[in-house]
């Protein structure tokens, strides 16, 4: 499983590529964002990364942005535009692992 992915977006019910964040930091950009929401999830389903099926939203952004995240154990995190929240845009999504990254 990645530890990197970038996607532009351009329909609802889209997301990125599962990127596998070992306990630690990562990064979240979001650009291109002007009516749509976009969505970040995680899964706890990491004993079969190849079957990761039950996500779980853990924030939602409206505006672009550009976050550091802290993830104390490994999960699985996607982000993308749920059935029902796009709008007409395009995003541009990047996440990933960012090993040297502090608060």
């Amino acid at each position: 499983m990645a530890e990197l992915t970038t996607k532009e977006i351009s329909a609802e019910n889209t997301f990125t590529d599962p990127v596998l964040v070992h306990a630690g930091y990562f990064s979240l950009s979001i650009s291109g964002l002007s009516d749509s929401t976009v969505t970040v999830q995680k899964s706890y389903d990491v004993d079969d990364e190849d079957a990761v099926s039950n996500w779980v939203d853990v924030d939602t952004f409206t505006a672009d942005a550009e976050e550091v995240g802290f993830e104390p154990e490994n999960r699985v995190y996607r982000v993308g535009i749920k059935t029902g929240d796009y709008g007409s845009d395009t995003v541009t999504i990047r996440l990933g692992k960012a090993d040297r990254l502090k608060n």
